[in-house]
């Protein structure tokens, strides 16, 4: 019996975002082409939008979207004479899919394969010949199933730039010679960290956006833990795969009580804790005890199991008060040996001014290079902060209004104007 429209709409819409990734993962295995990949899976969800609202949603909504598009590939090869060859091996892989459900294949044999195209994709989509930027965009496209305006939404760019640059990225895979086959050895360990270097810079646009009126982007956020909780199962061997899925899940906890009624940004010890998503936090800390695990079996572990440490220990405190602040203040050195850099000189000197005094945070400030995140709104922010608890209240304005004139994120520079007023009302 066929479903209502809307019932349609939405299982057509929630198949493809589970989908996706697997359909062009095998597709590409298949053609060794992402980009026809795509278009051969687009083809299928068409066909799913033209078919599904008068025949009904198949049992198996992914075999169908897998076979449709796999018989839209042989008829393409079937078109070029010179690829006989691709034609036959498409059809053996058809034919050889194991039982029948509505007409379709069952591909429940084909799991772990098409897994392995997942993880593939994604490393494809992290080539080194792509910049952050391409990589993150093509992730959540070929990985996510986002479509180009909603990644053009989260990322708040317009929709034509951000076709063209999926479009070049696809383009510069081609013209590497990027292959369909997943890193061994020392490359494998390179790559994997762009992979999470590429998850980890879509949950923080989402978490905190770097532009616009939205202070999160929830979707982002959302998108980002999927995938990491995707590779957590695909790598499940590396601690920090599991310490960035524990990293994200925590971070992502306390999204109701990042904003107010109004929408209005709530910083870290003035959220309402009990607004913290319970779930996510036993699932940061699950992700984090199996890091753990792996890291005392000998398994080197880095920055995000680092950074989840600090995260699980604001997690269990049940007040802002409570909060082991010499304990984060110590990952957070051995955080600044391990992934040295300003953003986390920043955070540590936040560390340091609760831990001990609020000079102790200006001392690390006061060591960074002077031109250390020029433009960037971090620093005066922090600065400030650290000034108003030490009652230098005069200097703490200047320094919250020279980081409100450098944010681009409007939320953020309502914040942080608020609290240049709060410090001249102090004087």
């Amino acid at each position: 019996m066929p479903a209502t429209p809307g019932a349609t709409a939405d299982a057509i819409t929630a198949t493809w975002r589970e989908e996706s990734a697997r359909l062009v993962g095998a597709l590409t295995r298949m053609t060794r082409d992402v980009g026809l990949a795509e278009d051969l899976a687009q083809d299928a969800l068409v066909s799913a939008l033209e078919q599904w609202p008068g025949q009904g949603i198949p049992r198996n909504a992914g075999a169908w979207l897998m076979t449709t598009a796999k018989r839209r590939a042989i008829d393409h090869f079937r078109r070029a004479d010179t690829l006989r060859r691709k034609t036959e091996e498409l059809g053996h892989a058809l034919l050889d899919a194991h039982g029948e459900e509505d007409g379709m294949p069952d591909l429940d044999a084909l799991v772990d394969h098409i897994e392995d195209d997942v993880l593939r994709l994604i490393f494809l989509c992290c080539h080194p010949a792509l910049s952050p930027d391409s990589r993150a965009a093509l992730t959540l496209r070929l990985v996510g199933g986002l479509t180009t305006p909603e990644i053009a939404r989260g990322f708040l760019a317009a929709e034509t730039a951000m076709g063209q640059r999926i479009s070049r990225a696809k383009r510069t895979l081609a013209e590497a010679g990027a292959e369909f086959e997943l890193p061994t050895g020392e490359d494998r360990t390179r790559r994997l960290d762009d992979v999470m270097a590429v998850v980890y810079l879509i949950f923080n646009e989402g978490y905190s956006a770097t532009a616009g009126d939205d202070w999160m982007r929830p979707d982002l956020c959302q998108e980002a833990i999927r995938l990491a909780r995707m590779l957590a199962q695909m790598v499940p061997d590396e601690p920090e795969v599991h310490g960035l899925q524990a990293l994200l899940e925590i971070q992502a906890s306390r999204t109701h009580a990042r904003t107010d009624a109004e929408g209005n940004p709530v910083l870290l010890e003035d959220q309402d804790r009990t607004q913290w998503d319970q779930l996510l936090v036993r699932r940061g800390l699950a992700a984090l005890e199996r890091a753990e695990l792996l890291a005392a079996r000998g398994r080197p572990v880095g920055r995000y199991y680092l950074q989840a440490a600090i995260a699980s220990r604001h997690a269990r405190a049940a007040r802002p008060e409570d909060t082991d602040w010499k304990s984060i203040a110590s990952l957070y050195d051995v955080l600044a040996e391990v992934a040295p850099g300003p953003v986390v000189e920043v955070n540590r000197a936040v560390a340091h001014g609760r831990a001990f005094e609020p000079g102790a945070g200006l001392a690390v400030l006061e060591a960074l290079p002077a031109d250390a995140l020029t433009g960037s709104h971090l620093v005066p922010s922090v600065r400030g902060d650290l000034l108003a608890r030490l009652g230098r209240h005069e200097e703490a304005a200047a320094s919250f209004r020279e980081a409100a004139a450098l944010t681009r994120n409007n939320s953020e520079r309502r914040l942080l104007t608020a609290r240049a007023e709060e410090c001249d009302d102090a004087r």
